[in-house]
């Protein structure tokens, strides 16, 4: 419980677990622009009231995982901190550019898993266990309090 966020009028807990590699595998992300990528990385969700949890900058890939608020999809989390951070070392790293003469560093797509503290058995069992309700005949355990 006291892992919990809360917002204006919500309380959650949602994690998601993100990886994204760079085009072509390049191992680029060494050194200077690991830590310049790292620390984008974290402005992107500072601004976005996201908590970065830990987190590893790879050669070619980057590891995070991160508490997200409830008004934020994975997919708006990952254009904001590809976009942003793409457009930057770019910028920044002229060696980039002469390797990536196409203006996008990152490669399509991008891996993203949701965790939490409790399994999705003990989620169902809580719910199997509300006091008077009664399983449905749908067959799906969707319970409702009877009258």
């Amino acid at each position: 419980m006291e892992n919990y966020r809360s917002g204006a009028h919500t309380r959650f807990d949602i994690k998601y677990h993100f990886v994204w590699v760079t085009k072509y595998r390049k191992g680029v992300l060494a050194g200077a622009v690991g830590v310049r990528l790292r620390d984008l990385v974290r402005e992107v969700c500072r601004t976005l009231e996201i908590e970065t949890l830990q987190g590893a900058v790879s050669k070619d890939h980057v590891h995070v995982p991160l508490s997200c608020p409830p008004n934020l999809s994975p997919s708006k989390i990952m254009q904001a901190i590809k976009g942003k951070t793409s457009r930057k070392l770019l910028m920044e790293f002229r060696h980039l550019q002469k390797q990536y003469w196409g203006r996008h560093l990152w490669a399509r797509g991008y891996f993203v898993a949701s965790s939490g503290t409790v399994t999705d058995e003990v989620v169902m069992e809580y719910i199997r266990l509300q006091e008077g309700t009664e399983p449905t005949d749908g067959g799906d355990g969707f319970q409702v309090t009877p009258s």
